[in-house]
């Protein structure tokens, strides 16, 4: 039986709780596959966040006047993960990292504005609304220069190597004809493409000239070098920089304690590389195994076709091979599509987009630019963690729960550890579920592993002991196989976006757990198929708040 929420008052502050957050950053409604805010566009300004704090702390008293002893079930669950997420959502805004965050990575505001628009689901949220978003983005890009310089007035100057980076990307955007610019794509062979671009020739590109303008010559002059890359070296970044690897993780995991777990999941990750690297390679020395798989040409693709076929047959076994793993859950459908180019230069591997309305299927965006330095034994392990059995299925299944109230129906950038823990826990599930086409792919299920170990090093190392880009740089290229364009874009994302590097690992090792402990509790009692289904059938959740309904369902067995 599906329990329905009995508290009114819980469920009527949920929803005012999902509103405001949409309407406070409508770019992640888009994203997340909310409707309704597509014709919104984010106020990144100090007044704007000052107040959706005051929002958010209202709620947080209204919730605290709602006993969590009198609430049972899903309604006990529900008021929990508000709790925490009013309390994430408060301490990002007080401490304010990303004003002074300029980069041209994925979490760039002039990236994340171009994605948001032309992942609009158009032909189901109509035109107009993309048309009136598209019209407030000179607005939203002058708002977004004033903020970072209001940022500098109080020392807290940017990284000279991100504007650096930024104004680069900007010229390749601008470089292209205004009828070729990529804001119009969702627009094209539709009557309203004139319309837009006019409002892209005439307004949006200008704006984005000045946005340029102003960080190449405003910005750059007083950014920091990088030798002092980490926030550690801007006024508040210390504070803010705990607060983020709280939020990123679990309330009470220090900076020193990340750092220490990834340092001692490095080591122990060069005997796995050891022994697979002599069974496939006969190299035995980690470091030997290392370069090798970063300097063997015959390990890279040879087309963007290649990536896309290995991809789409990877997703395709797991599929085949779901049910013995998991319930039958009645999902959205998942399908691969390649970055665009000039997101690409900076982007990552590959990212997940969630089902949206339309029925707009889950969509793997995989990184296809440049093949032949792409790593071929990679992209089975990143498929298996943006797709099937990973994000796709987690954030598919959280979409079907229609009894639990709608914040929890869709993904988090809030409750990262438990929704990247996830993603990382399926490239080894991959493993056991035989899904691998070779042992030469079970290397990327090692290389993903270190790169992830890796990041709670460089991450704490560069925002709380104070490192220098270059070694943060080093310390990924001496420890994992990753090519010199990725350690870089790597490296830029984590000085982007301080702390949410560390929820991978931190959160696999809690799922994890998890299931050693109910393997043990349950011995011949235990059934993956239902243990899973405690991870991912209740939405996105706080690591304590998994914690404390895996623990139920044990002792329930």
């Amino acid at each position: 039986m599906i329990e329905q929420p009995q508290h009114a008052g819980l469920a009527a502050l949920a929803d005012e709780y999902f509103a405001a957050e949409n309407t406070h950053n409508p770019f992640d409604a888009t994203l997340s596959g909310v409707e309704g805010y597509a014709h919104l566009l984010p106020d990144p300004s100090r007044a704007a966040d000052w107040h959706h704090r005051e929002v958010l702390r209202a709620l947080a008293d209204r919730l605290a006047a709602i006993p969590l002893e009198g609430l049972n079930g899903e309604d006990r669950t529900t008021h929990r993960v508000l709790a925490r997420l009013i309390d994430n959502g408060t301490g990002r805004l007080a401490h304010g990292l990303d004003e002074f965050s300029v980069s041209a990575t994925i979490v760039a505001p002039h990236n994340t504005a171009v994605t948001s628009l032309t992942m609009a689901p158009v032909d189901h949220e109509g035109a107009d609304a993309y048309l009136e978003r598209l019209a407030g983005l000179p607005g939203y890009y002058d708002a977004v220069l004033r903020r970072t310089l209001d940022a500098a007035a109080d020392g807290r100057h940017p990284l000279r190597s991100g504007v650096d980076a930024a104004v680069t990307q900007l010229d390749a955007h601008l470089a292209a004809t205004p009828d070729e610019d990529p804001l119009l794509r969702p627009l094209k062979g539709r009557p309203e493409f004139e319309r837009a671009l006019t409002i892209v020739r005439d307004a949006v590109r200008p704006a984005i000239a000045r946005y340029r303008a102003g960080l190449a010559q405003q910005s750059a002059p007083g950014a920091r070098p990088d030798d002092r890359a980490g926030v550690c070296h801007v006024p508040g970044g210390t504070e803010g920089y705990a607060d983020a690897v709280s939020r990123f993780t679990r309330p009470g995991l220090t900076p020193e304690e990340i750092h220490r777990t990834g340092l001692e999941t490095v080591e122990a990750l060069r005997e796995e590389f050891a022994a697979l690297g002599g069974k496939v390679l006969g190299i035995t020395d980690p470091a030997a195994v290392l370069t090798a798989l970063r300097e063997d040409r015959s390990l890279r693709f040879g087309s963007a076709a290649e990536i896309i076929a290995l991809v789409d047959g990877a997703l395709e076994r797991a599929r085949r091979a779901s049910a013995d793993w998991f319930r039958p859950y009645p999902i959205a459908d998942c399908v691969t599509r390649e970055i665009d180019p000039i997101e690409a230069e900076t982007a990552p591997l590959a990212y997940y987009q969630p089902p949206g309305p339309g029925e707009r299927p889950g969509t793997h965006w995989i990184n296809t630019l440049r093949p032949e330095t792409r790593f071929s034994y990679e992209y089975e392990a990143i498929a298996f963690h943006e797709s099937i059995p990973g994000h796709h299925l987690q954030i598919a299944v959280a979409q079907t729960l229609h009894h639990l109230p709608l914040f929890r129906q869709k993904p988090s950038g809030q409750l990262t550890a438990h929704v990247e823990g996830w993603g990382l826990y399926t490239e080894r599930l991959a493993d056991e579920m035989g899904l691998y086409g070779s042992d030469l792919s079970r290397f990327g299920m090692l290389s993903m592993d270190a790169l992830r170990a890796v990041r709670l090093v460089v991450d704490t190392g560069m925002h709380h002991y104070g490192w220098s880009r270059q070694r943060a740089m080093d310390f990924m290229r001496d420890n994992t196989a990753t090519p010199e364009a990725n350690v870089r874009n790597e490296i830029d994302r984590y000085l982007a976006w301080p702390g949410q590097a560390t929820a991978y690992l931190i959160g696999r090792r809690e799922l994890v757990r998890h299931r050693e402990r109910a393997q043990a509790a349950l011995g011949a009692r235990f059934d993956v198929r239902e243990f899973h289904h405690q991870l991912i059938g209740h939405g996105s959740l706080p690591l304590a708040v998994l914690d404390e309904l895996v623990s139920d369902w044990i002792a329930a067995q």
